[in-house]
C-alpha cells in the first residue's frame, strides 16, 4: 500500500508541475498581450493629432479582438489556478496518508524486533533451565554411582 501511495505522489506531482509549467506559460502570454496593447496605445499618444486619428480607428476596430484575446488568457488563468489549488491539496493528502503508512510500518517493524527479542529470551532462558536440570541430573547420577561404588567395596 506504501508503494502505491509513493507512486501516486509521484505521479500527482510530475501532474502538478506540468500544470504549473503550463499557467506559468498561460501568464506569460497574458503579460505579452497586455504589454503589446499597452505599447500600441503609448506609440499612438506619441504621434501627430493627424496621424494619431487614423491608428486610433484602426486599432479601435481591432482592439476587440485582442480585448477578447485577454479576457480568454484571464479565464484560462483562473481555471489553472483552481486545477492547481485542487491539486496540490490532492498531493497533499496523498503525502499524509503516505507518512501515516510509513508510520505504521516502522510501528509494526519495531513490534516485531520486541516480539523476535522476547521469543529468543524465552528460548534463552528455556535452554538455561534445561542444562541446569541436566547438571542436577548428571549430578545426582554421579552421586548414586559413588554410593554404589563405595557401597561395593565396603562389601
Amino acid at each position: 500500500m506504501l508503494d502505491i501511495r509513493t507512486k501516486q505522489e509521484q505521479v500527482k506531482t510530475q501532474e502538478l508541475f506540468a500544470l504549473t509549467e503550463k499557467l506559468a506559460q498561460v501568464r506569460g502570454e497574458l503579460l505579452t498581450q497586455q504589454r503589446i496593447l499597452q505599447d500600441i496605445i503609448e506609440s499612438i499618444a506619441n504621434e501627430r493629432a493627424c496621424e494619431r486619428i487614423n491608428k486610433q480607428e484602426f486599432f479601435l476596430r481591432n482592439s476587440a479582438q485582442t480585448d477578447e484575446r485577454i479576457k480568454q488568457l484571464k479565464g484560462a488563468v483562473k481555471e489553472l489556478e483552481s486545477k492547481q489549488k485542487d491539486m496540490i491539496a490532492e498531493v497533499l493528502k496523498i503525502r499524509r496518508s503516505k507518512e501515516g503508512l510509513e508510520r505504521l510500518r516502522e510501528q509494526a517493524k519495531k513490534r516485531y524486533i520486541e516480539e523476535q527479542d522476547k521469543l529468543e529470551q524465552k528460548q534463552l532462558d528455556e535452554m538455561a533451565v534445561m542444562n541446569f536440570v541436566r547438571g542436577e541430573q548428571d549430578s545426582e547420577t554421579t552421586e548414586h554411582q559413588e554410593i554404589r561404588k563405595s557401597g561395593y567395596q565396603e562389601k
